[in-house]
């Protein structure tokens, strides 16, 4: 059977730095690709590129054996992406943030007021978010991922800005995503114990 998410023979070259070189992976529902190494090894570049955001030297990512540049906005509309900075607006409160996102994807069928109470925003949710703590908004950005209706997470670094008990949830919401089938693309510079089928790309 052919893996849901797939990457062969990935090159990337930026300037006279390679920084990754025929890279290949497959990834199934219910399983965590972890990218791993120090910061600035290139988990952030392999990330972006899965998204689109990037281009590649050369290789291929397929989406349900198709690939991702034929299908572009379908492969956009089934991800969701938690980047290293949370990409929110400071002026506007979590609540008008996670609307305009919403018009974005799909979103799934889940209270919106549960989702803020499961994260701890609920009493910030009419807060600009430029008052929030760095961790706070980092909670906002999950908040993003949990409402969206989409089988695939891109997620860099999520851990950043947040205490034990947070890093503990976003564990948590993983697992929860995974055991529903959905599928993670983490990128972390740090250990992560996680009770999940688990691949590991080393940088």
């Amino acid at each position: 059977m052919t893996a849901k998410l797939t990457a062969k023979d990935l090159t990337m070259i930026r300037g006279e730095r390679c920084i990754f070189s025929q890279m290949e992976f497959a990834l199934n529902p219910g399983e965590l690709l972890l990218l791993r190494g120090r910061n600035g090894s290139g988990k952030t570049s392999l990330l972006r590129a899965i998204a689109g955001l990037l281009s590649l030297e050369s290789g291929e990512i397929r989406w349900n054996d198709v690939p991702v540049l034929s299908q572009r906005q379908e492969f956009h509309g089934s991800m969701a992406w938690l980047a290293h900075r949370t990409g929110l607006k400071g002026d506007l409160t979590p609540g008008e943030n996670l609307r305009f996102e919403a018009a974005l994807r799909p979103q799934s069928k889940a209270s919106v007021s549960a989702i803020y109470d499961r994260l701890g925003i609920a009493r910030l949710k009419r807060l600009p978010l430029r008052l929030l703590s760095a961790g706070q908004q980092r909670r906002v950005a999950l908040a993003r991922l949990l409402m969206a209706d989409v089988p695939l997470w891109l997620m860099d670094e999520p851990f950043t800005n947040l205490d034990s008990e947070g890093r503990k949830l976003v564990i948590e919401l993983v697992e929860e995503h995974l055991s529903d089938g959905g599928l993670c693309v983490m990128a972390a510079h740090q250990d992560v114990e996680i009770d999940v089928p688990v691949k590991q790309v080393d940088f």
